[in-house]
C-alpha cells in the first residue's frame, strides 16, 4: 500500500517530505508533482528502483530518463555543458524544460541512452520537488506518469495511487499540476557547432530560448 503524503504546494510540511525522502534512500519509487505534470521518481543509484521504474512505465532502455536536480551547478556534475548551452540552460532553469545533454561518469552507464550516451535533464520550478531534493540530497531519476498504453500524464494524485498503490512506496498530493509535458530540447548539436533541436514542444515557450 502506497504511502499518501498531502502537503501544502507552497509551504510543504517537513515532516511529510522527510518521510518521503527515507522512502527514496531505501529504494522506494515516489510518485512526485512537478511544473508540468506529476512524475515518478526514485534514487539514481539504485538499480532495482531504476528496473521498477521502467517496468512500471514499459519502457526499455532506450526510452531517456530525466535526471531532476536542484540547480544549474548540481546539472553540471551529471552532464558536459559548455558556455554557449550554459547560456541557454541559465535562461530555461528553473523551469518546464527538458534538456538532453552529454552524460559524465557520474551518470551510471545503465541510466543513460546505451547508444548516444545522454541523458535527460532538468531543473524545475516547483516548491515541493525543490525541497524533496534538498532533504533527498541528491537528484532524482523520474520520468512522467503516464499508464502503459496512455498518452495523457495522470495528473489527480488520489487516482495514482488507486492505480499504482502496489507497485509504488508513496505519493505525495500537492495538488493538481499543469498537465503539461516539458518541453525537450536537445543541446547536444551545439557541441558540434549546430542549433539545438526541439524534440517536443511542451510548456516551456521557445522565445526564453531564442529558438
Amino acid at each position: 500500500m502506497a504511502q499518501y503524503f498531502e502537503v501544502h504546494p507552497e509551504n510543504p510540511q517537513q515532516r511529510l517530505l522527510k518521510q518521503a525522502a527515507a522512502l527514496l534512500q531505501r529504494g522506494e519509487i515516489v510518485a512526485v508533482p512537478t511544473d508540468s505534470s506529476y512524475a515518478l521518481a526514485c534514487h539514481l543509484d539504485d538499480k532495482d528502483a531504476v528496473d521498477q521504474l521502467r517496468r512500471i512505465r514499459q519502457v526499455d532502455e532506450k526510452h531517456h530518463l530525466t535526471l531532476i536536480c536542484r540547480d544549474l551547478s548540481e546539472l553540471a556534475n551529471y552532464a558536459r555543458v559548455d558556455n554557449k548551452q550554459y547560456r541557454l540552460l541559465k535562461a530555461a532553469t528553473p523551469g518546464p524544460y527538458t534538456f538532453l545533454l552529454e552524460a559524465t561518469k557520474e551518470v551510471p552507464r545503465r541510466v543513460s541512452h546505451p547508444q548516444r550516451k545522454t541523458i535527460g535533464l532538468r531543473v524545475p520550478d516547483h516548491r515541493v520537488l525543490l525541497e524533496l531534493l534538498m532533504l533527498h540530497g541528491a537528484p532524482l531519476l523520474a520520468t512522467t506518469l503516464i499508464a502503459p498504453g496512455e498518452t495523457e500524464a495522470l495528473n489527480d494524485a488520489q487516482t495514482i495511487r488507486e492505480r499504482f498503490e502496489k507497485q509504488i512506496g508513496a505519493v505525495i498530493d500537492a495538488g493538481a499540476c499543469p498537465s503539461q509535458p516539458t518541453t525537450v530540447v536537445d543541446l547536444t548539436p551545439m557541441g558540434t557547432g549546430d542549433d539545438p533541436v526541439v524534440v517536443r514542444q511542451g510548456r516551456g515557450a521557445l522565445a526564453v530560448l531564442g529558438l
